[in-house]
């Protein structure tokens, strides 16, 4: 077994809005959020002040706790105000990718029995769809303004009381996003108050900030990656969020130089683009100390690129999983320099971990040796929501989540993650569950069977790559036929980049796909 070398935290035992802002009036006048894109700036004091009127008026629209509101929006300066005002009024929250189809959108409120909707404008009819589709929503609102629909920003004036909810911090619901988890569809994660606070005190030790530190925050909030690393640890240590409601390389660098960004956290595209694009050269990225990179594998000469392109220390690398709220490891910002390249990092405090034989999960392996990668701490979820036969397969009886991922760790507590046992697809970071591609592809007239598996694409991207059995009714069926069903079903980053016809899917005799057998016969396609 192998521990944190940090001290162990104490359980953060209080709602996620108060471990957050609980030091909002001390931090009081320095800037909290600025939109990256016209300036707009909220202080602590206005984001504790807005986010409690807010929460005053979801109550008096009759939010109550143990309601699920779901937050359908891109990044933006109201989406803490709307997680924090839901919160407080006692809901959980499920995020909603933005690009998500009304379909897509349908499917995770009806899983969850969302009563409320908050979105924005340009979402809206999309939103409307979903709520149509799914049924049991009361109420959509919008961050912005819409004729018909209650605004947030209405609401700041509202005066009703703020809502007293008695929030159990270890048992209820804070957040709810979706994950495939190691397989299949997605589902919905229950995490605490406690779990995600907790592990922002975890955290903290390896990754420090404070009143004067800069994040741009161009990574979605949504993602659990983005609502620790950008939105609640910031927020909780008084650090300015600089926002920016998608990634275009030209604003992104601008935001740098313009708001003199200090930290980054990325994923391994971005990476990518500071380490070789022309433009870099063109804009003052000298405020920068460091950049880490996770929700997806960096590849280590790429991260040294990066670090020699902006004259920085090396890239550092974190890793976690929705299911574990999600950060277990991370490459300290004092340790930068000394980590070996490719690491992962080291365990963050309270955490432990065990490495498993794959051929033999009961025996533990040590440094040197690539297992299975098993976690225990009170960052673990509560569960699958619905799901206890999942939650099951993935935290066992002793409290050990079992990630999927094969790594190992070296004398050090360096560890390193070599590659996946399940067979979820990580496009730029979002996860694509490939039984959710290939059930969709069945439902097309021309497929008979279809398998689907994550190939890298030339910018080091892993794409869906779907193997397809024609029916004998459609000869003629063309990859471009298959790959344009695909996208005007699922949002962008599920799309379906490469298409195999082939005679069958491998299939083991309970039924399950072989896809490392797939995997060997892309690579023994002629090019």
């Amino acid at each position: 077994m192998f521990r944190s070398e940090y001290a162990d935290v104490t359980p953060v035992d209080l709602p996620i809005h108060d471990a957050v802002l609980a030091r909002a009036a001390e931090f009081g006048s320095i800037p909290a959020l600025i939109d990256g894109t016209d300036g707009t700036t909220l202080t602590y004091e206005q984001v504790d002040r807005f986010h409690r009127r807010v929460a005053a008026g979801l109550a008096g629209a009759g939010v109550r706790k143990g309601d699920v509101l779901a937050l359908h929006s891109p990044n933006t300066i109201a989406f803490p105000l709307a997680f924090y005002a839901a919160t407080r009024a006692g809901a959980s929250v499920t995020t909603v990718h933005p690009l998500a189809t009304a379909e897509e959108f349908a499917k995770q409120l009806k899983d969850c029995a969302a009563r409320w909707i908050v979105t924005v404008s340009p979402l809206l009819e999309t939103a409307r769809r979903a709520a149509g589709l799914a049924g049991g929503v009361e109420e959509v609102f919008v961050c912005d303004s819409a004729p018909g629909h209650r605004s947030l920003i209405d609401m700041l004036a509202s005066t009703a009381p703020e809502p007293a909810v008695d929030i159990d911090p270890a048992e209820d619901v804070a957040a709810l996003p979706y994950s495939s988890g190691t397989t299949g569809v997605p589902k919905g994660v229950m995490l605490t108050h406690r779990q995600i606070a907790t592990n922002l005190a975890q955290l903290q030790p390896s990754v420090t900030a404070g009143p004067g530190d800069r994040i741009l925050a161009v990574l979605p909030f949504f993602h659990i990656y983005g609502l620790t690393a950008l939105m609640n640890a910031p927020l909780r240590q008084g650090a300015t969020v600089v926002v920016l409601p998608r990634f275009d390389l030209e604003t992104f660098l601008a935001a740098i130089q313009n708001h003199r960004i200090t930290g980054l956290y990325v994923a391994p595209p971005i990476v990518l683009a500071l380490a070789k694009h022309p433009l870099i050269a063109e804009y003052d990225l000298s405020s920068l100390q460091h950049v880490i990179s996770a929700a997806a594998p960096l590849d280590a000469r790429l991260a040294a690129a990066c670090a020699q392109r902006l004259g920085l220390p090396p890239v550092g690398q974190a890793y976690g999983m929705t299911e574990l709220s999600p950060g277990t490891h991370v490459v300290p910002l004092d340790a930068m320099d000394g980590a070996p390249p490719g690491t992962v990092g080291k365990l963050i405090a309270g955490t432990e971990m065990r490495i498993v034989s794959l051929d033999d999960p009961g025996r533990d392996l040590g440094p040197g040796e690539s297992g299975e990668i098993l976690i225990r701490g009170p960052q673990v979820m509560k569960g699958y929501l619905g799901r206890p036969d999942a939650t099951a397969a993935m935290i066992d009886e002793d409290g050990w989540l079992h990630t999927g991922d094969v790594g190992h760790v070296d004398e050090e507590g360096w560890l390193f993650v070599v590659d996946r046992v399940k067979e979820l697809i990580k496009y730029k970071g979002f996860q694509v569950a490939p039984a959710e591609l290939e059930a969709l592809l069945l439902t097309h007239p021309g497929i008979a069977d279809a398998a689907v598996i994550g190939v890298y694409d030339e910018d080091g991207n892993e794409v869906p790559h779907a193997f397809v059995v024609r029916r004998p009714t459609a000869p003629e069926l063309t990859d471009g036929e298959v790959m344009l069903y695909v996208a005007e079903r699922v949002a962008p980053y599920k799309r379906v980049r490469h298409v195999t016809f082939t005679d069958g899917v491998p299939r083991a005799a309970s039924g399950k796909i072989l896809r490392r057998e797939l995997r060997t016969a892309r690579h023994e396609e002629p090019s």
